[in-house]
């Protein structure tokens, strides 16, 4: 039988990524005491508060379809967010989506197909590579230099540039790294994607987990209000995952072009989640403020569990709920860590190779208790320790 040219394009891009995730979630279930340091889920539920209004929304009847653009009372609520950070928002800029990833899936197939390309910074977030390809369109890497705190550098834009440029995917602040770019590195980012006419699609699901300082992003400027689409959701905000609830912000034009096909991928998002999402934007819930400061304290305690460890050197975040350490000084690959520290240690961490070509680094989660850290941090060591050996007989 016959298939899409999508799928070829797809082949090693989906659950290819996550191998050390799945095998580690395979083990667990089979009752190995694997501690999972690989995705992002939070650790807190959500405020009783969000689940006592979807509650009440579905017995209210809020189940029935909605429309393309999204419920009246979240887009009103997602309209007064935006609007605290540039003024000419209204609801002709807002479109809905069940989820951040839908939200970049539908307005990169929106802006971009086969003889595009689009920017990325490198290390990236796993999807970004199936989200770009998906269309189409080609992607091209902006490296994201550890000497620099992995924030992209306007100078390293400009050299990435090709003629088939057509948008830059941003990511601020930045999975996996946890990198938060200044509100200068923006305007000089902006000053670049302005000279070569290029869209900015900025994921900002982790604007609430800012360690320190504060949080800037592109659609804040007027001056690339018509060229920068925002998109985030309540996933790691208020610690719902689950209920994919999302949006994407941007340009009238662009919003009233994209809800043809919003409407043609799933017309409308559910109305009682809608609802629980207007109550969250609408009121004060510390869930954001609480695992700022557990994910911080987190960090902090790999940093110190980690410092004697021979060949590892972590990387303090700036914000979200990662760290990522570097393995380059015990000689073994990332995936090779990875597995070895899954098999040998029982500690599953995400490869840096599922996140860009050739990063020496994992990925850890700051999601799980303090104790099941510190003791992975000790397991780590202990890998480390071993890996002089290794080394020996390779050498």
């Amino acid at each position: 039988m016959r298939y899409a040219s999508i799928t070829e394009r797809l082949a090693s891009l989906g659950s290819e990524k996550w191998a050390v995730h799945v095998e580690a979630r395979r083990r667990r279930d089979r009752g190995e005491p694997i501690i999972e340091l690989t995705i992002g889920e939070p650790d807190l539920p959500p405020h009783r508060s969000l689940l006592e209004e979807a509650t009440r929304a579905m017995h209210a009847g809020r189940y029935r379809y909605s429309n393309g653009r999204g419920e009246p009372q979240v887009v009103d609520a997602l309209v007064r967010k935006y609007a605290r950070r540039r003024p000419d928002v209204t609801s002709a800029n807002v479109l809905c989506f069940p989820g951040t990833q839908t939200a970049l899936f539908a307005v990169m197939l929106g802006l971009v197909e086969k003889g595009d390309a689009v920017l990325v910074g490198d290390p990236l977030y796993a999807t970004y590579e199936g989200v770009i390809r998906a269309t189409g369109a080609e992607q091209v890497t902006v490296p994201l230099r550890p000497e620099r705190g992995f924030h992209m550098q306007a100078e390293d834009l400009e050299k990435a540039i090709t003629p088939q440029c057509r948008v830059l995917l941003l990511n601020t602040p930045h999975n996996p790294t946890g990198a938060v770019l200044t509100a200068a590195e923006i305007a000089a980012i902006g000053e670049v994607c302005r000279r070569h006419d290029l869209w900015i699609v900025c994921d900002e699901v982790y604007e609430e987990l800012v360690f320190s300082g504060s949080f800037a992003s592109p659609f804040d400027d007027p001056g690339l209000a018509e060229r920068t689409i925002v998109c985030s959701s309540i996933s790691k905000s208020h610690a719902a995952p689950g209920f994919r609830s999302g949006w994407a912000v941007g340009p009238a034009e662009f919003a009233s072009r994209l809800l043809a096909v919003s409407e043609t991928m799933l017309f409308g998002v559910q109305p009682f989640i809608a609802d629980m999402t207007a109550y969250a934007l609408n009121n004060p819930i510390d869930t954001s403020a609480r695992m700022r400061q557990s994910y911080r304290s987190r960090a902090d305690r790999i940093v110190a569990g980690l410092a004697d460890a021979p060949g590892l050197m972590p990387i303090p975040p700036e914000a979200g709920m990662f760290i990522v350490v570097d393995v380059s000084g015990t000689g073994m690959s990332s995936e090779a860590f990875a597995w070895a520290l899954l098999d040998e240690e029982q500690v599953a961490v995400m490869p840096g190779s599922a996140f860009g070509d050739g990063a020496d680094f994992v990925r850890m989660s700051l999601t799980v208790p303090d104790e099941k850290i510190d003791e992975a941090c000790r397991r780590m060591s202990a890998l480390a320790g071993r890996s002089g050996f290794r080394k020996e007989l390779r050498a």
